[in-house]
């Protein structure tokens, strides 16, 4: 079978294109392939700053023939009829065949569709896929049509077997398709021809090209931490910078430079960010002092002076860079530390928009400060010392370091609270009250650090319910989804009970009145303008203006039942909002959603922590065989129960007695319920749930007992009204510990 490989030579693609490019290359190429009947073994896509390469191994030399059989109309059908469905199977008319059905005689017609080669598909696929390839952004050049990334300089497309290869004759905007390519473009820029992909691969690699970006990233790990460790030094791992630089460069050489002694004192993460974002440069760290002390670039070819004429220029490029972040650092430090201190930066955030219904970043830090105080005591945290943290968390937005490097906000914070001689605890929120930011990243643990954590997401969710912006489909502009799962994770994770209901209602009170208070003085200033108009203007028109101004004095006055309504309608939603978020946590670590949903039926939902502890417990127990059993148990007794008091008419939930028992398996329910039950309720009290469950297990054995030793439905009516008592008993004391009803199966 023969093989395929193409690849579009272009100029520079962007590093964060590639990869993607790749895979789109793929899978419109193969997918095109196999909708016209040509398959293949295997398929693999490379990206290079300058080329998209795409290898097929195994594929078919042809399409299929192909025989379709279409039924037609009756043999007796007007002419026309049947001419029309001869044009459409393009047959003639003693091509059909005549069949006997109970529906009568009906015409049928095979159509025949030879295979096609596979050069003609693969052009015409190949074609398709250029013209349409989905880059993120395009551009035209010249007089051509066609729209690439970057100008698009040549196409080799070859089909090859045992007897040779063959270049697939293809035009796209004139550019036609050959069997050569180039190489690197200052070390080999002569084309190359080729025959396949192993000796295209291989005249690549000569020609100071490395087709596989997975190669070249780790050629440049492997070079800088060898560089590094003869240095006695390590480089900071950076995965994200590391796949980057690999789309920048062919033929990758590591160079290690120093940096210069002005700037070792700048923190770690500055010079980190700084040579990264700026320059691409990995930090190589010494892990004695824990400074970053070297750097390393990448370059994209030898040279005779073995780099070191591109280092001295990027040594000289980076001492600028790290001379405004210096500049940066000492400024704000002299702010720090002055007579206001971190003050000057959260005064300066009252004319900072955090957003234009929710006020200004001054206005969200007062909100936090007094969350974050009623919060302290939950989370064990100093009141004192919480409210003060959060008056300086965010701070450094104002910093001119955050201006040029968004992403150290926070970090930076952690620095000048230290620096302004702010304990240690009040730092630390500084740095980790954004966290966590992802679902693998760590949350905070220091108390202070989690009360200003909780404050921070509590306030932004219940704004922006409070304003109705919540999240829709897949779009969530402010993150509120990571929000809510960064809540719940901060108040589980540290074992802290939280109860949100209270938290979540008096917030979004706030928000609410705070929004209404503002629409109200607009309407207010509205009012006046419009009504002085009224007696100045003669011109003014009273029919149009006087309906505006009523119902502006309307929109000022609220019914405060529709408002207190209104306020427990939002909390009661993102509360859901929050339990879906857990719901979908938790599945992820193999708790089943009607679990989760029979712990989120119980009173105390809004406690995370005890909601999380719960449903881990109810999962664990469900596991054994005495919990699987004991749902079955359970479920039966409860149904029974059910039909009856839906057919009585009475509810069935006191009065059962032992000495109404008449067998040994219904006394030994009794006496295994009182036993249970004096286990689950102390242990609820308690919050220990994995104590509770165990002993509700342990009503496996003696409810399985009764049901196979009596008949609940006792044609004495004392005895029947006695034991549905009992299943209540077993419906009670279960359910005080789940909602089992809401277990499946």
């Amino acid at each position: 079978m023969p093989d395929l490989l193409i690849e579009l030579f272009s100029e520079e693609i962007p590093a964060r294109m590639q990869k993607r490019a790749a895979e789109d290359l793929q899978k419109l190429v193969t997918d095109g392939l196999v909708e016209a009947g040509l398959t293949y073994a295997h398929a693999a896509a490379f990206s290079t700053p300058r080329r998209l390469t795409l290898a097929l191994e195994g594929m078919l030399d042809a399409s299929p023939r192909t025989v379709e059989e279409r039924k037609g109309p009756k043999a007796d059908a007007p002419e026309k009829a049947i001419e029309g469905f001869l044009r459409g199977a393009g047959v003639t008319r003693d091509q059909l065949e005549e069949r006997e059905t109970p529906k009568g005689n009906i015409l049928f017609a095979k159509i025949e569709k030879p295979g096609r080669p596979a050069a003609e598909i693969v052009a015409e696929v190949l074609e398709q896929a250029i013209r349409n390839f989905p880059w993120p952004k395009s551009m035209r050049w010249g007089n051509g049509t066609l729209k690439w990334v970057r100008p698009l300089h040549s196409i080799l497309c070859l089909i090859s077997d045992e007897g040779g290869a063959t270049v697939v004759p293809l035009e796209v905007d004139g550019i036609t398709a050959g069997d050569s390519t180039r190489g690197h473009r200052f070390l080999a820029p002569d084309a190359i021809t080729v025959t396949g992909f192993e000796d295209y691969e291989a005249k690549l690699k000569r020609a100071f090209v490395v087709l596989n970006p997975q190669e070249r990233a780790d050629a440049i790990w492997h070079d800088a931490s060898n560089a590094a460790f003869a240095s006695g030094m390590e480089v900071v791992e950076d995965a994200g910078l590391l796949a980057e630089v690999a789309g920048l460069v062919e033929w990758p050489v590591v160079l290690m430079g120093p940096i210069a002694d002005d700037f070792l004192d700048l923190p770690p993460e500055v010079l980190q960010t700084s040579m990264r974002e700026h320059q691409k440069f990995f930090s190589v760290k010494n892990p004695k002092t824990g400074r970053i002390e070297k750097f390393i670039t990448v370059a994209n070819r030898t040279t005779a002076d073995e780099g070191a004429t591109i280092l001295a220029g990027n040594e000289k490029v980076l001492s600028a860079r790290l001379s405004d972040a210096k500049f940066f650092w000492e400024n704000d430090l002299r702010v720090a530390t002055s007579d206001k201190g971190m003050e000057t930066w959260v005064e300066a955030l009252s004319n900072v928009t955090f957003h234009n219904k929710l006020g200004t970043q001054a206005e969200l830090i007062d909100r936090m400060a007094v969350l974050a105080r009623e919060i302290a005591p939950m989370v064990g945290a100093d009141p004192e010392e919480a409210e003060a943290a959060a008056r300086v968390a965010k701070a450094d937005l104002s910093s001119e370091m955050v201006y040029e490097f968004p992403e150290l906000q926070g970090l930076m914070g952690s620095y000048y609270a230290k620096a302004a001689g702010k304990s240690d605890a009040v730092a630390a929120a500084a740095k980790e009250h954004y966290a966590p930011l992802g679902p693998s990243d760590d949350v905070p643990t220091a108390p202070v650090s989690v009360a200003v954590a909780l404050a921070e997401k509590v306030d932004k969710l219940t704004g922006f319910w409070a304003i109705d912006e919540k999240p829709t489909g897949s779009k969530d502009p402010f993150a509120l989804r990571r929000a809510a799962l960064g809540l719940a994770r901060t108040a589980f994770e540290n074992e802290r009970s939280v109860p949100l209901a209270g938290l979540i209602s008096t917030q979004i009170a706030i928000h609410d009145g705070q929004v209404f208070g503002k629409l109200c003085a607009l309407n207010t200033v509205a009012i006046r303008d419009f009504e002085e108009l009224l007696r100045t203007d003669p011109e003014a028109d009273e029919k149009t203006l006087r309906p505006v101004i009523n119902k502006l004095k309307k929109e000022m006055h609220r019914n405060d039942e529709d408002v207190v309504a209104s306020v427990q309608a939002k909390a009661d939603d993102l509360l859901a909002f929050l339990h879906d978020r857990l719901k979908v946590y938790l599945k992820d670590q193999g708790i089943r959603h009607d679990i989760i949903d029979a712990c989120i039926a119980m009173e105390g939902n809004d406690d995370l922590t005890l909601l999380v502890k719960r449903a881990r417990a109810l999962s664990e127990t469900l596991k054994t065989d005495d919990g699987e059993n004991l749902i079955q148990g359970f479920k039966r007794a409860n149904n029974i129960l059910t039909q009856a008091e839906e057919a009585d008419g009475v509810e069935y939930s006191y009065g059962a007695d032992v000495k109404f028992a008449e067998d040994d398996a219904e006394r030994a329910l009794f006496a295994a319920l009182d036993a249970a039950e004096a286990q689950i309720k102390p242990a609820m009290e308690q919050q220990d749930f994995a104590t509770a469950m165990s002993a509700m297990a342990t009503l496996r054995g003696p409810i399985d007992g009764f049901f196979d030793a009596v008949q609940v439905n006792s044609d004495n009516g004392m005895v029947r009204r006695n034991r549905l008592n009992l299943l209540s008993r077993i419906r009670s004391l279960c359910t005080s510990v789940a909602d089992l009803t809401k277990i499946e199966g």
